[in-house]
């Protein structure tokens, strides 16, 4: 009797799986899908049994070897305009990660901090540098993950580049001074009259600091001549996160499992895990998502 080829492979695929489970993922050697295609009289047994080993056997090779597909294109350096000196092109590909992390935290928390009085303390701890004996104090969080980076690369890139990114970074360190300013002495269970300007004054700071924040990352997609690499933040509005297109779902996530991962070493090591992350530690020892996955969502 002739069975129908697409009945034959549904036989296969749920016997492999029943085998499969029933004699612990032993399946035959995948040389044996030759079988398949020999010109010689089968059995319905022996037809489905070879079958069976090569799905399963598909389909375990398959899981091994996962392709990681990207949202955006992926980039390297040789993406970026070949006329860039090396310098640039270094400073760029170390720091577009956590300049894109950073603006995801401009706009997923920091813009939410801005408008709430009780995160005011946090808000000016973010300016604040830490201060030690012997001159080892600690920068704030905004000189390491928005100054500084900025400073980079306004000194790596080409005059034409160079003026226009240090205006950005003068602007943003003036949009943080006046965030600074709005928020300072405010904290939560504080008992002191909060002035009423102070929420404006915070939110149009935060708005200042946006404009200064894309216009570097302009630059940088301008220079680099990748027009739409760095994602820039759109004004507030009950649309801005769908512009924005990029997921605070997995901000949420990468965030919180790299704090988990940051607390299992401890005060000690707080300073080496933004080096840790580059490398690929927090990836592979925490199940962070991966920083080139994260990027090019």
């Amino acid at each position: 009797m002739k069975i129908p080829s697409t009945t034959l492979l549904l036989l296969s695929s749920a016997l492999g799986a029943v085998e499969a489970f029933g004699a612990g993922l032993k399946t035959a050697a995948l040389s044996s899908s030759t079988s398949l295609y020999a010109e010689v009289p089968l059995t319905r047994r022996s037809w489905l049994q070879s079958s069976s080993s090569v799905v399963l056997g598909s389909a375990i090779a398959s899981a091994s070897t996962p392709q990681v597909a990207f949202a955006k294109t992926a980039t390297d350096a040789s993406s970026l305009d070949p006329d860039l000196p090396k310098d640039a092109i270094k400073s760029y590909l170390q720091y577009r990660y956590s300049l894109q992390l950073a603006a995801d935290y401009y706009i997923f928390d920091l813009q939410n901090m801005v408008a709430d009085t009780d995160e005011y303390g946090l808000v000016s701890e973010l300016v604040r540098a830490t201060n030690a004996r012997g001159g080892q104090g600690q920068p704030s969080r905004i000189e390491r993950d928005y100054v500084n980076p900025m400073r980079i690369m306004g000194l790596s890139m080409p005059p034409e580049y160079a003026d226009d990114i240090r205006d950005a970074q003068f602007a943003f360190e003036r949009a943080m001074s006046k965030l600074n300013k709005a928020t300072a002495g405010i904290k939560r269970d504080l008992s002191i009259e909060i002035d009423k300007n102070a929420v404006p004054d915070a939110k149009a700071a935060w708005e200042e600091g946006r404009v200064a924040l894309n216009s570097f990352f302009t630059i940088l997609n301008n220079a680099t001549g990748l027009k739409d690499e760095l994602t820039l933040i759109p004004p507030p509005g009950p649309t801005q996160l769908a512009q924005y297109g990029r997921s605070i779902r997995r901000y949420n996530e990468f965030m919180k499992k790299t704090k988990l991962c940051q607390n299992r070493g401890g005060p000690a090591l707080s300073q080496a895990w933004g080096q840790l992350m580059v490398s690929g530690y927090l990836q592979d020892s925490c199940g962070v998502e991966p920083m080139d996955q994260y990027f090019f969502q």
